[in-house]
Parts: C-alpha cells; sequence; structure tokens
C-alpha cells in the first residue's frame, strides 16, 4: 500500500487518534517509525469519568516521549449528559447508543477531534490530513471488511481527508509485542484483567471488562444504573441491565 506514504512524503498531516488503549499505543509506535515527527500529531478524546483513569495520561506521555504535538479533544457533553438529552426530547426511542448509531463515537469522540485537527492544520498550513484509527481486522467482521486506506467524505476544497488503519492486520499478540519491544508497558487495565479498554461501561463491552469496571469503579456503577431506571432503557447491546450483567463482580 503505496498510497499513504507517497501523501506522507508531499507533507500530509498525519493524526494519530489516542485512546490510551494497546491498538493506538502500537499504531504510534508504528507511526513514529515512518512520518516525519513535524508532520506527526496526536490526538486524545476526552470521555471524562467514563474513561479508564490514566487512558489521557498514557497517550501524552507517549506523545511527549517522542516530541510530538498532543492535543485533548473535548466535547461539550458527557456520555450520560447526551443519554438524558436524548431522553427528555424523544423519550420513545432508545436513550442509549448502540451500535447501528454510534452517538458515543461520532459526538465525543469523531466530532471534537475533526474540530480540534481542523484547527491544528489551519493554524500549521496543512491541506491534506491522513487520519489514523487502531482498528484491527482481529477485532469484528466489520472492522475486518474495512479497507486501510480510504479517502473521507468530509473532504472539500480547504482540507482533503483520508483514513488509514496502519495496525488493521496485527494480532493481539503482535500488538503487545509490539509495545514491548519499544520498551512500554501497555495501560494497567489490561493487567487487572480488560480485553479492550475505552469507556470504563462500554456499550459493546464484555461481561469481563463490565465486571472489572463495577469491581473498580462502583460509583460510576451507580451513576448507570440510575441513568437506565431514570430512562427506562438498558446501555448495554445484550438488553440487559448492567446492574445484572456484573452482578458475579467482586
Amino acid at each position: 500500500m503505496n498510497e499513504p506514504f507517497s501523501h506522507i512524503a508531499a507533507g500530509a498531516l498525519v493524526v494519530a487518534n489516542h485512546s490510551g488503549g494497546k491498538d493506538s499505543q502500537a499504531q504510534l509506535i508504528k507511526l513514529i517509525e515512518i512520518v516525519p515527527r513535524e508532520q506527526l500529531l496526536v490526538v486524545h478524546a476526552s470521555l471524562g469519568a467514563m474513561e479508564w483513569p490514566g487512558a489521557l495520561e498514557l497517550a501524552k506521555e507517549q506523545a511527549e516521549k517522542a516530541g510530538l504535538s498532543f492535543i485533548v479533544a473535548e466535547a461539550n457533553k458527557t456520555l450520560l449528559e447526551m443519554v438524558e438529552r436524548r431522553f427528555y426530547k424523544r423519550p420513545e426511542v432508545p436513550s442509549w447508543p448502540s451500535a447501528s448509531t454510534r452517538q458515543c463515537t461520532s459526538d465525543l469522540k469523531r466530532g471534537p477531534i475533526q474540530r480540534e485537527v481542523r484547527r491544528f492544520a489551519k493554524d500549521n498550513g496543512f491541506k491534506t490530513i491522513i487520519n489514523c484509527l487502531g482498528l484491527r481486522a482481529e477485532e469484528s467482521q466489520g472492522r475486518a471488511k474495512k479497507p486501510a486506506f480510504k479517502k473521507m467524505p468530509i473532504s472539500n476544497s480547504v482540507l482533503t481527508w483520508y483514513e488509514w488503519l496502519p495496525v488493521h492486520e496485527l494480532t493481539t499478540e503482535e500488538v503487545f509485542a509490539t509495545i514491548r519491544v519499544a520498551g512500554q508497558e501497555p495501560h494497567y487495565a489490561y493487567g487487572l484483567g480488560n480485553d479492550r479498554l475505552s469507556c470504563v461501561f462500554c456499550i459493546m463491552g464484555c461481561k469481563g471488562d463490565l465486571q472489572n469496571g463495577a469491581r473498580h469503579f462502583p460509583e460510576l456503577l451507580g451513576e448507570y444504573d440510575a441513568m437506565e431506571k431514570r430512562t427506562g432503557y438498558t446501555m448495554h447491546m445484550s438488553r440487559i441491565p448492567l446492574v445484572e450483567i456484573v452482578e458475579d463482580a467482586a
């Protein structure tokens, strides 16, 4: 795949989306090897209390140690505020995000990140953006079908956007090996048993990850439980109330 490299050689801004998770960490390690530092920007979409503590700090530390620009993109609402607003506007419609309506991604991550990247690109004279995501084919059938490089529909006369998945073909073992060989440590949540790292309570999280979240953040669990009861809708894709999914956590 030569296309991303030709754009990099032509001076494109490469944006490394960094959640603090293992795939983002491995992605940045790979990008540092091939992208000039002045063309590489690391951005973290902060989810506040909804995300695992230390995720932002890991992303920032990795960027700063490599001498890279780092910015934090913040939405004007939290996940629970978004759910509550949706409930009061349209109580007949499920209030929580789902696999088909991923407002948590569009409103809390993608939108704020694109806003901050546009600002950075304007301030620094970039006209081409390569937006890098740590999505891997091994994770799901949907992600396996994603092209590793494509032009994004948000491109316009001012900025041309591309999406690149630099670690798309890596296995989980290869991701952890990449981090280890670089002399780094992944986020501590993996050592506590997490399979993936995102929100403490993700709408598509596996039972083990949700139980781990409940074990370490019981107060946050209480906030999710209260919002489920207030709206009458469940947050998880299984449609099982969160407290029932995690009830065996100890």
